[in-house]
């Protein structure tokens, strides 16, 4: 593959869809939401691993070989010189990318993790008679069991979450750019500057008044009407959460990426407010 190959990744509900969105207009640039290249990845080399009765049949120059392939065949109908692939858990795979790609970088999405919790329950009541594959029968009576299933360790946020923090702290963490939300929303511009700087790229004149993008096919298949819709501008509002208080605490002092020791990681995030435990209300693209 000749393209550069960059990776966009981070929490849910964080801005990876709209920055997606906001890259795409560049014509140099692929990007969309999530792709299936990090979950083709892992069942092959699960095929080829030691559980496998095939494993004597690839050694790791094979393995490597088989890997990369199936990234170049999958982007093999892209022109653009610089793609972008979306998956939260790429995070959890640097050790296997810096073989795979060489010199990729990666933009991670973040935001503090009670509003990403507050902003999939305001998904799941926009959608009050779409029973979603998001949760079981089991688990979605209450937005307590909601909120519980989406932060076990198997969940969409919470599996986000370790996987970031795992390459945060990571010996490849030179290579993250941490974006959070608000920013984002806030200040457009001077982010995707900071972000074309990371990825050495010239800078394109993004237009933030005509940003669009959805996936709304995905989005009723899962049936989460919304889930990836992308609003024309980029603008933020402010409003309370509906969480209820406790919950709400449990969750907002997990935003790890606080602590700024320990890692190599560029980041693009305001510093937690010492009253942040007092006020609910967040900056939000309406």
């Amino acid at each position: 593959m000749s393209q550069a190959l960059h990776f966009l990744s981070g929490l849910p509900r964080s801005g990876s869809t709209l920055l997606a969105g906001i890259l795409r207009q560049n014509p140099r640039f692929h990007a969309a939401m999530s792709s299936p290249v990090a979950g083709l990845l892992n069942g092959v080399l699960e095929q080829m691993g030691a559980a496998s009765e095939s494993y004597s049949f690839f050694d790791t120059a094979k393995r490597k070989a088989i890997c990369r392939a199936l990234i170049d065949a999958y982007y093999a109908d892209k022109a653009q010189p610089v793609l972008f692939d979306t998956n939260r858990h790429w995070t959890a795979r640097m050790h296997q990318l810096v073989e795979l790609v060489g010199d990729f970088k990666m933009i991670c999405c973040v935001r503090n993790p009670a509003w990403v919790m507050d902003s999939f329950e305001v998904i799941h009541r926009k959608n009050p008679f779409d029973y979603s594959r998001m949760y079981s029968a089991g688990n979605r009576q209450t937005v307590y069991s909601r909120c519980e299933v989406m932060m076990s360790a198997g969940g969409p946020v919470g599996s986000a979450w370790t996987a970031l923090k795992e390459a945060y702290y990571g010996e490849f963490s030179d290579r993250l750019l941490l974006v959070d939300y608000d920013l984002l929303t806030q200040h457009p511009r001077r982010t995707m500057e900071l972000i074309y700087r990371f990825i050495g790229e010239t800078w394109f004149e993004h237009d933030f008044d005509n940003v669009e993008y959805s996936e709304n096919e995905f989005d009723q298949n899962l049936g989460v009407k919304g889930l990836h819709d992308v609003k024309k501008k980029v603008a933020f509002k402010s409003r309370r959460s509906i969480l209820p208080p406790d919950l709400f605490a449990k969750y907002q002092d997990m935003d790890f990426w606080q602590d700024q020791a320990g890692t190599a990681a560029g980041i693009i995030a305001p510093r937690r407010a010492p009253t942040q435990n007092t006020p609910q209300t967040t900056k939000e693209t309406p």
